[in-house]
């Protein structure tokens, strides 16, 4: 199936903070643990220009989406989330390699991502490197892995 990647839209924050919570709970978390995160993985319509949102859709459908925060020349990959029916069919893949190609042409050198423990292994995989822990800002005395990518010199 055809993966268009395109810039969110203002109207679809609701749908996308809750892609980011079922692609969330996919990894077995319970309910008030979901809870807490909550406000950290909802969008709100005005952050979502700011925030560089990019969908990833199928047949019209949202399958994932990131955003890409921050000031050149240090960035953030603030979310990268994938509907849980559509992993591990290359569309985190897809919406990495976007994020970096965003990440080059808005003049960023480097991309921090604080990831899931489950996702810190894809992000390894990208090239990421682990550079230390960030605390949770949703679970008190959570820490999250803390990772750095390089954009490569073109």
């Amino acid at each position: 199936m055809r993966i268009v990647m395109r810039p969110a839209r203002a109207e679809e924050a609701g749908a996308l903070s809750e892609l980011a919570l079922r692609s969330k709970a996919h990894w077995g978390y319970h309910e008030r643990f979901l809870d807490a995160c909550r406000a950290d993985l909802t969008l709100r319509p005005e952050e979502i220009d700011d925030r560089r949102t990019v969908v990833a859709e199928a047949a019209g459908r949202l399958v994932g989406f990131y955003t890409l925060d921050g000031v050149p020349p240090e960035g953030e990959l603030g979310n990268l989330w994938i509907e849980p029916s559509w992993l591990r069919r290359g569309v985190g893949r897809r919406l990495w390699q976007h994020a970096v190609r965003t990440a080059r042409e808005h003049g960023f050198r480097s991309v921090s991502i604080g990831a899931d423990p489950n996702a810190e292994g894809f992000y390894l995989n990208m090239g990421a490197v682990r550079v230390g822990e960030t605390p949770s800002t949703a679970i008190p005395g959570r820490f999250l892995p803390r990772l750095r990518f390089r954009l490569p010199a073109t």
